[in-house]
């Protein structure tokens, strides 16, 4: 729950009453994409902002004032400059977005140019926070922390919990094409270097694609037994099918990414999914003891949604914008410069959100507390299985 400024509140409430008005509302813009191949994410990262948005609203707002959400749909880079110019000229005080790196990647200039404060939850593109702006802050991990968490993952726990030796092991990594995907491969490959990997494979695709055929091949040909895949849902989905239909079958398959986290992508894929190991942003399946708050969100989800969550897309959205909010209202103020100094004053020590996460940000407004925690699909279920004070289970290793 949000500290408030009581006194400020209380003299916000008493004023609407006395002049028999509601408090101002204060706007802000979501954008996200509703439509399209990224939708189902998109929509259930904004999921986590308006949970958020509806909590702060019941508890009476912020220093007196309602949030009023304003949703933008960016399905492209193109739709998202556009659609963040027309919040801009709404008059909104922030955007909040995106899941999509390059939505963030195009739509954040727009705001910086403007003076509005661009609050990222979710897309994880480190470049997007590496050009010098003050305006726009991150909440979650980035994709230079990413890859490498990934390989650590491998070498740290699942090599040795399989009997691999890392000397005799050959790494294929494949990535859809964009700003996102391309990102999590580099440093995947660097860090696999550094620590002796033999990395056989970098293969990008497009992330629309229909066929991996032949990229699947060159995996197989290349006698490749450990796969990292940084997807989305459909080309997640893709892989598992070609490979089974061309016989590949690795000893083990790291995902990066949402596609990975699905419960759909699970059911698409079947049998073959269990034992996939996946990194990622916090799910719902993590010890609440860490986590204090889940239990609140996932009832807020419940009721609000009718289903469980479908990823952990919401509750890390869920997450960054209660801290982004949190810090608008100790700024007192929608000012650019004083948001932008109670940002960066913002702190949180691990164990006191909803996902576990910890708030520290550096200059570049890039959230450095925030990390990736390691799961894997058992018996249909995604498992936390990384760190330890949040894990619901051990890792099964198949020899």
């Amino acid at each position: 729950m949000f500290k408030f400024n009581k006194i400020i509140l209380a003299l916000g409430v008493c004023g609407a009453l006395a002049s028999g008005t509601a408090a101002a509302d204060m706007k802000v813009g979501a954008l996200f994409p509703f439509s399209g191949a990224l939708a189902l994410l998109g929509q259930e990262s904004y999921r986590g902002l308006e949970l958020a948005v509806n909590e702060i609203n019941a508890a009476g707002g912020i220093n007196g004032e309602k949030i009023e959400i304003i949703k933008a749909d960016a399905v492209d880079p193109t739709q998202a400059v556009s659609e963040t110019k027309r919040l801009i000229s709404s008059n909104v005080v922030g955007v909040f977005g995106s899941y999509a790196s390059g939505i963030s990647y195009a739509a954040s200039p727009v705001t910086e140019l403007a003076g509005v404060p661009y609050f990222e939850l979710g897309a994880t593109a480190h470049k997007i926070t590496t050009r010098g702006y003050k305006y726009l802050f991150r909440s979650n991990p980035n994709t230079a922390l990413y890859g490498v968490s990934v390989v650590n993952a491998l070498h740290d726990s699942i090599a040795p919990g399989m009997g691999l030796n890392p000397k005799d092991i050959k790494i294929g990594i494949i990535h859809e094409d964009g700003p996102y995907g391309t990102d999590v491969a580099a440093t995947e490959k660097k860090r696999a270097q550094e620590l002796g990997y033999t990395v056989a494979e970098v293969l990008p695709y497009s992330a629309k694609t229909v066929d991996l055929s032949s990229l699947i091949l060159r995996l197989k040909g290349a006698k490749v037994d450990v796969v990292l895949q940084t997807a989305y849902q459909n080309d997640a989905i893709l892989y598992f099918s070609q490979a089974r239909a061309a016989g590949f079958k690795p000893k083990v398959v790291i995902g990066a990414g949402g596609g990975y986290s699905l419960a759909d992508t699970a059911k698409a894929v079947g049998a073959d999914m269990n034992g996939v190991f996946d990194l990622d942003f916090p799910q719902s399946s993590i010890n609440p003891a860490g986590a204090p708050g889940l239990d609140k969100f996932l009832e807020a989800y419940k009721a609000t949604y009718k289903s469980d969550p479908q990823s952990g897309h919401s509750l890390t959205n869920y997450v960054g914008a209660k801290a982004f909010f949190e810090a608008i209202g100790n700024a007192k103020s929608t000012d650019k410069d004083k948001i932008r100094a109670a940002v960066l004053a913002y702190k949180k020590p691990a164990g006191q959100t909803a996902n576990g996460w910890a708030f520290d940000f550096g200059e570049d407004g890039q959230n450095n507390a925030s990390t990736f925690y390691v799961m894997q699909w058992q018996d249909g279920k995604l498992v936390t299985i990384a760190p330890s004070n949040l894990a619901l289970g051990k890792p099964i290793f198949k020899k």
